[in-house]
C-alpha cells in the first residue's frame, strides 16, 4: 500500500458502517462480536460531555479530595516497543501528578507472558494488566480478572459512546473484564525504500505463490532475505492462513482442521524458504529477542544476508517500527498473503487493560483505565500507538497530532481490511498458549532443517489435539 495523503477524516474512528463489513452481527453468545468502534466518549474529568462541570471547579474538587486520600502505589505491567515503554510512562507521570496520593510502579517485560504466567500463579500480578484477546479466556476462567461492570454501571469507567460490539469482545459469562485499548489488524509491513529502488511493486491482497514470487525476486536483485512470521506472530499467522482455506484452527475440544495435511502448508513455507536460500538464518535470533520491534530484522542488521525486507506485525507497530528503522527507510505496509483475502482478514482488539483480582486498589486501577479511555491529553501522548482509539471523540481531537505514519495506518484499515474482511474468530481455548507453544518449537525445527513440513504437521496435528483433550 503506497503512502499517500489522508485526509482528517480517516484520522477520525472508523465508521460503524465499514467495521460491520466484518460482520459485527455475529453476536456476542458465539464470542464473534467484530471489533468495530464508533461513538463518543467522555471528557477528560469521566462526565458526559453535556452534564461536565466547568474544569477549574472540577478540578479544584479532585484536587481537595485527593488530598484527602492516604497514598497508594499502583502497579502497571505492559509489553511493547521503547517507544510504547516512553508514551505510557509519561502518562502515568502526568496522572500522578493530577492525583498525588497515586505512585506509579510501571514495569514493561520483553517476556511478558511468561513472567504474568509466574505472577498470577504466585497471586502477585499488578494492578493493571495489558492483555490480548486470544488468552483473555484464560484468565478470566482462573478468576484473576476483576469484572469492570459494576464499575461502568456507576460511570467511573464510561462508556456511554462506545458500540456495544467493542465492549463485547471482553464479554464473557456475564461480565465485562477488560476495555480495549484500540483496533488494529494483521499486516505486513516491508522495506520500501529498498524495493522500489530494485523496481519491485507490491500489491495489497496477494497469494501465497506471488508472495514467494516476491521473496526470491527481493533475494535475486538484492540479497535481502525473508523474516516469516516466528513466535511474534505466529500465533496470528497460521489462524489466518487456514482462514483462507475456509478452515479454522480452534473446534470444540480439538483442532478444528480435518488433518495433518491441512496443516503443511504453514510449514511448508518455511521449508521451501529454507532450501531455496530467501529465508534468513534462524541462528540471528539466538541473541535476539523475538518480536522485540528494534531487534527485528526487518531493520537491524550488518548486511543484507542478516536483513529482511519485511516482517510480520500488527498494524499499530508501524510508528515504532518505522522509529526504530535506519535513517532513510520508509516502512510500508500491505496485508499478510493468503489464498483468500476476505476470507482470512479480520479486525482485531488491539490490546485491553484490565484489572487484577489480586489488586488492592481495583477503584483506583478502574479509574485510571478511564482516564486511558477517554482523556484527550492522555492519547495526544498515546497517539493510538495501542491501536485506532475506541473513543471517536479522543481520535478527532488527536487527529491533527498523528504522524503520516499513523494515518496510514488507519487509511490501510478503513480501506484495505474493513471493507474486504470477515469476523473475528471465538476466544483461543484456555490451553492456547501451551499449543502455539508446540507450533513454535516445531516451526523452529523445520527452519533448522530437523522436521520436514509434512513432519512437523503431523507432530503439531498429534500435540495440539493430545492437550486439547486433557
Amino acid at each position: 500500500m503506497k503512502k499517500k495523503s489522508v485526509a482528517l477524516m480517516l484520522s477520525l474512528m472508523m465508521t460503524a458502517g465499514l467495521l460491520a463489513g466484518c460482520g459485527n452481527d455475529a453476536g456476542k453468545d458465539t464470542g464473534n462480536a467484530g471489533a468495530d468502534a464508533g461513538g463518543g466518549a467522555a471528557t477528560d474529568a469521566g462526565a458526559p460531555a453535556d452534564t461536565q462541570e466547568p474544569a477549574d471547579a472540577a478540578d479544584a474538587g479532585d484536587a481537595d479530595a485527593d488530598a484527602e486520600k492516604e497514598p497508594i502505589t499502583l502497579s502497571v505491567f505492559w509489553w511493547g516497543s521503547q517507544l510504547r515503554n516512553e508514551r505510557t510512562q509519561k502518562i502515568l507521570d502526568m496522572y500522578a501528578e493530577d492525583h498525588p496520593y497515586i505512585t506509579f510502579d510501571g514495569q514493561f517485560s520483553d517476556d511478558y507472558w511468561t513472567r504474568l504466567t509466574t505472577l498470577a500463579a504466585g497471586h502477585t500480578m499488578p494492578d493493571v494488566v495489558q492483555m490480548v484477546y486470544i488468552y483473555m479466556p484464560q484468565y478470566v476462567e482462573k478468576g484473576m480478572l476483576v469484572d469492570l461492570t459494576p464499575y461502568i454501571e456507576d460511570g467511573t469507567i464510561d462508556v456511554s459512546n462506545v458500540q456495544e460490539s467493542i465492549l463485547e469482545t471482553a464479554h464473557f459469562g456475564d461480565g465485562i473484564y477488560a476495555i480495549c485499548n484500540g483496533v488494529n489488524v494483521s499486516a505486513l509491513f516491508y522495506n520500501k525504500t529498498l524495493l522500489d529502488e530494485a523496481g519491485i511493486e507490491i500489491h495489497d491482497y496477494m497469494t501465497i505463490e506471488e508472495f514467494k514470487d516476491i521473496c526470491r525476486e527481493v533475494h535475486e536483485k538484492t540479497g535481502y532475505k525473508t523474516s516469516l512470521s516466528y513466535g511474534a506472530l505466529t500465533n496470528d499467522f497460521l489462524p489466518y492462513l487456514l482462514r483462507g482455506e475456509g478452515k479454522h484452527l480452534w473446534g470444540d475440544g480439538a483442532l478444528g482442521v480435518d488433518s495433518a495435511e491441512d496443516l503443511v502448508p504453514f510449514f511448508q513455507l518455511y521449508e521451501d524458504g529454507i532450501k531455496e536460500g530467501w529465508h534468513i538464518d534462524p541462528s540471528i535470533y539466538v541473541e535476539r529477542n523475538r518480536g522485540q520491534v528494534e531487534e527485528d530484522p526487518m531493520v537491524y542488521g550488518s548486511s543484507p544476508e542478516n536483513m529482511s525486507w519485511c516482517g510480520f506485525y500488527a498494524s499499530n507497530q508501524l510508528v515504532a517500527m518505522q522509529s526504530a528503522a535506519p535513517e532513510g527507510m520508509d516502512i510500508a505496509l500491505t496485508t499478510f498473503p493468503t489464498s483468500d483475502a476476505k476470507a482470512s482478514l479480520w479486525l482485531n482488539p488491539s490490546q485491553f487493560f484490565c484489572v487484577s483480582t489480586d489488586s488492592e486498589h481495583p477503584d483506583e486501577a478502574a479509574a485510571l483505565i478511564n482516564y486511558i479511555t477517554n482523556s484527550v491529553e492522555c492519547n495526544n501522548v498515546l497517539l493510538g500507538e495501542r491501536g485506532v482509539p475506541i473513543s471517536s471523540v479522543v481520535a478527532e481531537a488527536i487527529a491533527e497530532n498523528q504522524s503520516p505514519d499513523d494515518q496510514e495506518v488507519i487509511a490501510y484499515i478503513n480501506n484495505v481490511v474493513a471493507p474486504n474482511c470477515s469476523p473475528i474468530d471465538p476466544p483461543n481455548p484456555p490451553s492456547s498458549s501451551e499449543i502455539f507453544g508446540v507450533l513454535d518449537g516445531l516451526t523452529e525445527k523445520v527452519i533448522y532443517g530437523e522436521l520436514t513440513a509434512q513432519e512437523a504437521a503431523e507432530q503439531f496435528f498429534e500435540q495440539a489435539n493430545a492437550i486439547l483433550a486433557e
